[in-house]
Order: structure tokens, then sequence, then C-alpha cells
């Protein structure tokens, strides 16, 4: 299916049940606790795993060491930006209204001022499960408690695809070539 903007939106996502939104904000309170080691250990995994990811970030795309990455103050701003942004989302998995105002915010500035290909999208939320199942494995072991953060994920990126469309990132994408 083809949103406005010649973005071709995934298929709809699962919905959360509210067994799901209870499990999420009971299971990200560890990791919200420890959100820069988290963020910091998911950039790393991201970037180690996904180098073309680099290419949106000036402060640290030529930086192929994880420990140099680890130690990098704009990576550690970015990993903080993230996981108050998951943050925000989990926080809030009960009110549409402010989860579609952070959904526009990020979508329309990963879309309009980085030019981010919103498949990185996906892949940021494959490493994000990856990298807390293996952190917090007391809390993230259960197949429900990784079914339902993969559901938010799934959320997550189709309602980036969604702001893609809606501010014709196809045009975008390919005025920038």
């Amino acid at each position: 299916m083809e949103g406005d903007g010649g973005v071709e939106l995934p298929q709809s996502p699962e919905t959360l049940t509210e067994d799901d939104v209870c499990v999420i904000q009971d299971t990200w309170r560890p990791v919200y606790e420890n959100r820069e080691n988290a963020g910091v250990a998911v950039l790393i995994r991201f970037f180690s795993n996904f180098p073309s990811a680099k290419q949106y970030f000036d402060q640290f795309r030529d930086m192929q060491d994880p420990e140099e990455m680890k130690q990098s103050i704009q990576l550690k701003k970015h990993a903080l930006r993230v996981m108050t942004t998951l943050n925000t989302l989990v926080e809030n998995l009960r009110d549409g209204d402010k989860l579609n105002t952070t959904f526009q915010q990020m979508g329309k500035s990963h879309a309009l001022k980085h030019k981010v290909d919103p498949v990185y999208f996906k892949i940021l939320a494959g490493v994000i499960l990856e990298v807390l199942v293996e952190a917090f494995p007391q809390c993230f072991s259960p197949v429900s408690v990784q079914s339902a953060w993969s559901k938010l994920l799934g959320v997550l990126y189709w309602q980036m695809n969604k702001v893609y469309a809606e501010v014709g990132w196809e045009s975008i994408k390919n005025s920038a070539k």
C-alpha cells in the first residue's frame, strides 16, 4: 500500500493490547534507569552492524572502533535523545494525541532535516530489541515481553513511514540525488 508521498507503507502493525502496554511499561523501568548505557549500547550495535547508518552523523561518521564510539559525547547525546523519545512513547501509550505528536516531530525531523532513509527505523527497531534482550535478560527473556516490544517497535516503524509519506519523502529523496 502506498502513502501519499510515494512511500510504501508496510502492512498495518498489530495493535497493542492493554496487557502489552502494561508489559512494556513494566519492563521499560530498568532500561530507562540505565538509559545512557542502554542507548549507547544500542547505537554502537546499530553503527557497527549497519555502518551505512553513520552517513547521517557528521560527528561520528568516520568512527570504526566501538570503544571510540563509546567515548563520543555526540554519540552519548544522541543515545539519550533516542532513549528519551522511547520513554515518551512508553509513558504515553494510552495517549494517542501525544503519541501522534511525537511521531510527527520525529518523522518530520528525520525526513526533512536529516533526510534519513526510513528503512533505518526498521533496522534500529530490531537492534533495540536485540540489545534489550541481551542487556536485561531478567525482563526481556519471556517471549510475551519480546512480542509486546516487537508490536511497539512495529507501530513506531509504521508511523514513521506514514509521516514520511505525508511529507512527500519520495520527492525529497529524489531531489537530494
